[in-house]
């Protein structure tokens, strides 16, 4: 169901939830759950909020569910749900995104492939989740949602340039951190094989 086409199945599936039949509903969640948990946690303070934010997404989905057009992915819809209910529940709780760390664009552009390259997604993950609060916002809808600059400009309330400059710190950052780990794993070898 997440491919650009749709099976009878599948478009029973979706119109019987918008007949609010309570059952597709339920089955349309257990299909997709797993699939938009993570996308949850990544924006989400804990795991508590990650699951407040997707049950919140889920009353989105069905309330909207009328409007979806079958073109596109369906998944990729649903995720972006999810990602716009994150970012509105924190601002319901007044925690809003801060730019007083914004400061000057770093000179150097670090091209995305250097702070991604040799790591596992859970690797680099981790990594993405010590970001301040702005850096990870950024580099999580950019590089892995796939938000222009534009559209976490308007989700955020800042400008495109400010997003271009917190994903350009992101990945500076990313590219200390991973050097720092990679010197850290070179040392361990070392005093081993001395040993």
């Amino acid at each position: 169901m997440s491919g650009d086409k749709f099976t009878s199945i599948e478009k029973k599936l979706i119109e019987a939830c918008i007949m609010n039949n309570r059952q597709a509903q339920f089955n349309l969640y257990e299909l997709f759950a797993p699939r938009l948990m993570p996308v949850c946690r990544r924006y989400a303070k804990n795991n508590w909020d990650a699951e407040d934010i997707m049950q919140e997404g889920f009353i989105k989905v069905f309330r909207y569910l009328p409007d979806f057009k079958y073109s596109g992915s369906f998944e990729g819809w649903l995720k972006r749900i999810m990602v716009t209910t994150a970012f509105n529940f924190y601002k319901r709780k007044k925690i809003t995104y801060n730019e007083t760390e914004l400061q000057q664009l770093p000179e150097e552009v670090v091209p995305e492939m250097t702070v991604t390259a040799g790591l596992f997604y859970q690797d680099l993950m981790e990594l993405v989740d010590i970001l301040p609060r702005g850096y990870h916002q950024v580099f999580c809808l950019n590089s892995i949602e796939g938000y222009t600059h534009k559209e976490i400009g308007d989700l955020l309330n800042i400008s495109a340039n400010t997003s271009k400059s917190q994903l350009t710190r992101a990945r500076c950052s990313l590219q200390k951190k991973y050097a720092s780990i990679s010197d850290l794993e070179l040392k361990k070898k070392s005093i081993l094989q001395s040993a």
